[in-house]
């Protein structure tokens, strides 16, 4: 399994975490995207961090993490379903050039929209942009949300994306003072490389191989962009034939981009004529 989220715990130390691993399903995100250097590491990185989140939530739901700012890279999304279906996209300004993460991202704010079925509403959590990396601004909603010291060790190559969640558990530092950091110093070697081929297991053992490590059952990642070609026709029977009669003419025909999916549907005026029949009548 290539495409993984597995959970651990070091036992005597009482600090818990999780390893991320994507391959195949990153490259399907990027696919034909073109991004440039800078965007690919920030897109990389937040959707490890999402699934990290996505992994751990105590119910069920589909969670979408966005950042928000007014730099060069003006929007990250990242969307991820109960059953970790991953899906992603970045904008991002023209000519981008490699800079410090808060350069890139300018002043904004990191938003996260948590939808379940259960619930009327979804739970929204809004704070700002406050850290220098992509996993320090995430540490700080750890902070916030959970007041729970977390570390994440977040790597992207064009090829994979590697993630190492590390969470402080209020035994800890009963168990050894010293514990938290130099667990802290084992798992920034994974910056180091060389870790991109190697399953959770060896990771863990690579990093932390002096300390007893309970490892839980990896969960598979899959990409969550499957055509839906009838979700497009209800967005276009909301838009009311009159709409969609107007672009018909003036275009030839009507597309409409997906754009997280970068995916894009064509309809002529026959399959038009065709999702305006299987409508019904309006009734006003």
């Amino acid at each position: 399994m290539n495409n993984y989220v597995q959970r651990f715990l070091l036992e005597d130390l009482d600090i818990r975490g999780a390893v991320v691993h994507l391959d195949s399903v990153w490259r399907q995100m990027v696919k034909d995207r073109q991004y440039p250097a800078p965007v690919m590491q920030l897109l990389g990185e937040m959707s490890a961090v999402t699934l990290l989140l996505s992994d751990q939530l105590k119910q069920p739901g589909r969670l979408t993490v966005q950042l928000q700012g007014n730099g060069p890279v003006s929007m990250l999304v990242i969307d991820c379903d109960e059953s970790l279906h991953l899906r992603g996209v970045a904008k991002y300004a023209p000519k981008i050039t490699a800079q410090p993460v808060p350069d890139l991202l300018g002043h904004g704010r990191l938003v996260l929209t948590l939808d379940k079925d259960c619930m009327r509403e979804a739970y929204q959590s809004i704070v700002p942009l406050d850290g220098g990396t992509i996993g320090e601004i995430f540490e700080h909603y750890f902070r916030q949300s959970e007041q729970l010291s977390s570390r994440l060790f977040l790597t992207t190559s064009n090829a994979a994306v590697l993630g190492i969640m590390l969470q402080k558990m209020p035994l800890t530092d009963e168990r050894d003072p010293d514990g938290w950091a130099r667990i802290e110093t084992l798992a920034a070697t994974a910056y180091e490389g060389g870790l991109f081929a190697c399953t959770a297991e060896e990771i863990l053992q690579r990093l932390f191989f002096e300390e007893t490590i309970r490892i839980f059952d990896a969960q598979p990642i899959s990409y969550g962009c499957q055509e839906n070609t009838a979700k497009i026709c209800e967005m276009l029977q909301s838009l009311g034939r009159e709409e969609v009669n107007a672009i018909l003419r003036e275009r030839g025909e009507v597309i409409v981009h997906d754009d997280i999916c970068n995916r894009e549907y064509h309809f002529d005026a026959l399959a038009i004529d065709a999702i305006f029949r299987d409508a019904g009548p309006t009734i006003h």
